[in-house]
């Protein structure tokens, strides 16, 4: 699918849809089926990321010129949020391999994105980001992990956490320090390291309240040496690449929050239709139509806004920086109360593993807290309102 930084704000394009359906299709065959096993197992879902490969739906924003489908970034947002309708770990395949490859898009060379992209494309490699560190979560300029120049190589040694996909990923994008004294101002370089790269290793697998089967560990770096080709942008551009990867990639989960509060709300729809009490089907009864009603209005306005910082994505908007924030903070927190809400509408029912939406609302909740937690997106939103002014 051909980049489109023109489509209608409003209104996806016919090719749009025809993705949608064509998504949503092996959402339902090939990835559904799977969901509630792969949280029980808390396992990697290897039935989506081959369903994804095979459909070349698992990395569709890699442009045409690196193997990719080229798609725009409303098509990124669209085969995340039909996946995560179904499956929210599995969701987390396509929108991880776009936010660990987005710094190469943003600030790479020809050279290493040529060396990186084709073998995304093709399916033969995940792609991880890792930022964060133990010390560095919302403050990611107090990161510690250094790489330190020798030569035309430089060796890194620190620590990652909260590493999304580590261990299945094969590439990883990652942020350290090159100077301490710039820091954020010029301080911090990314680098591709690679799995089975000496002195690189995981920690143990977290147990997480959610997206269980998306596997979550720390990085270990002790002494990797990697040559300078694999540099992400310039020396000491790292920061700035990383915070505009992240304009872009919010919108991802802000499209993930969407598809999960979407398949909370069609199950528990279509059980207010069919659960009678009182003589009669619980959807009957005002007050739960209007809690239907507003999970519904909610539900459609955030994806609305997801959809246009998407197009604000394509385009690279001056105002960016918002809408991602806003897409991001709105739509997890509209996926967090439609969830609870779907429990609700289930009663007792909804509070056992035999439904999805208890696991739907545990899913929900990571979304309001990666990629920024929702008080650092207000933080993020209020800067640049005021700046205007």
């Amino acid at each position: 699918m051909a980049g489109n930084p023109d489509f209608d704000l409003f209104r996806p394009s016919e090719e749009h849809d025809m993705l949608r359906e064509a998504v949503r299709a092996l959402a339902a065959d090939k990835i559904a089926p799977f969901a509630a096993e792969v949280d029980d197992e808390s396992r990697f879902p290897q039935e989506s990321l081959d369903a994804l490969v095979a459909a070349d739906l698992h990395a569709i924003h890699v442009p045409e010129e690196y193997g990719g489908q080229g798609g725009d970034a409303l098509a990124a947002c669209i085969v995340i949020e039909e996946v995560a309708r179904a499956c929210a770990s599995s969701s987390l395949i396509p929108a991880v391999n776009k936010l660990g490859s987005m710094p190469l898009l943003v600030g790479g060379s020809d050279e290493v994105k040529a060396a990186y992209l084709p073998a995304l494309a093709r399916g033969e490699a995940m792609f991880s980001y890792a930022l964060s560190e133990p010390e560095a979560g919302s403050d990611a300029g107090g990161m510690r992990t250094t790489a330190v120049r020798d030569g035309d190589e430089w060796v890194l040694n620190g620590a990652k956490r909260w590493i999304t996909n580590a261990g299945v990923s094969k590439f990883y994008t990652v942020m350290a320090v090159t100077d301490p004294d710039k820091r954020t101002r010029g301080g911090i370089t990314a680098f591709v390291v690679e799995d089975g790269d000496e002195g690189f290793s995981y920690g143990a697998l977290e147990k997480k309240l959610g997206i269980k089967g998306s596997p979550t560990r720390e990085l270990y770096f002790d002494d990797v040496r990697i040559p300078d080709s694999r540099r992400v942008g310039d020396v000491g551009a790292g920061f700035a690449v990383a915070m505009a990867t992240l304009d872009h990639t919010r919108i991802t989960i802000g499209a993930q929050a969407v598809g999960i509060a979407q398949g909370a709300l069609d199950f528990a729809t279509a059980y207010a239709k069919e659960r009678k009490q009182f003589g009669k089907a619980i959807a009957e009864f005002q007050g739960l139509q209007f809690m239907l009603a507003d999970m519904a209005i909610k539900l459609e306005a955030a994806r609305q806004l997801v959809y246009v910082a998407a197009a604000k994505s394509e385009r690279g908007d001056a105002d960016l920086t918002f809408f991602g924030a806003a897409a991001k903070c709105f739509a997890s927190d509209v996926a967090m109360e439609v969830t609870t809400d779907a429990v609700q509408v289930l009663g007792g029912y909804g509070y056992v593993k035999d439904y999805p939406v208890e696991r739907m609302m545990r899913d929900a909740k990571i979304t309001q807290i990666y990629e920024g937690t929702n008080q650092v997106q207000r933080i993020v939103a209020a800067r640049q309102l005021l700046a205007k002014y």
